[in-house]
């Protein structure tokens, strides 16, 4: 099979290119390619966040640069104050998970102690009872002599 394709090329008001291509007889879709366009034949293209945005001189006297950067402060110490509660919430935690640790540890200690008396206990008992019980093959029979004869 041979793979031939062809191009097509639109340029948008952004100064991107966008390249359209269709691959003959291979059957697959090709995604568009987006490919930057300058007057110099290079370069890069244009983020989509940077788009909208203006790159002129802000007047740092200005009642609009004051007011912005208030609130970027407002958000800078709310965003801080958050982070380190958060971290404060985190230490807490992990203090109430160590001693919570601390206190299954030693209630599997004292299980473990509990376990280990009871199973003294069994295996004393269970020693006493085979000593009680004679095995069933050595069982002595005894006769009747009232019934011999019979």
């Amino acid at each position: 099979m041979s793979k031939t394709s062809q191009q097509n090329s639109a340029t948008e008001a952004n100064g991107v290119s966008v390249i359209h291509s269709q691959a003959h007889t291979s059957g697959l879709q090709q995604v568009p390619q987006l490919v930057p366009v300058s007057p110099g034949g290079g370069g890069k293209a244009v983020p989509p966040s940077k788009q909208g945005k203006k790159n002129s001189f802000v007047d740092r006297n200005s009642d609009e640069y004051r007011q912005r950067r208030e609130r970027n402060n407002m958000a800078v110490k709310k965003s801080r104050l958050k982070s380190k509660q958060k971290a404060q919430d985190t230490l807490q935690r992990v203090n109430q998970l160590k001693e919570e640790n601390e206190r299954l540890e030693a209630k599997i200690k004292l299980l473990t102690k509990e376990l280990s008396v009871l199973k003294d206990l069994f295996l004393e008992h269970a020693h006493n009872l085979a000593d009680n019980v004679q095995p069933v093959g050595t069982e002595t029979t005894t006769t009747n002599p009232e019934n011999n004869g019979q």
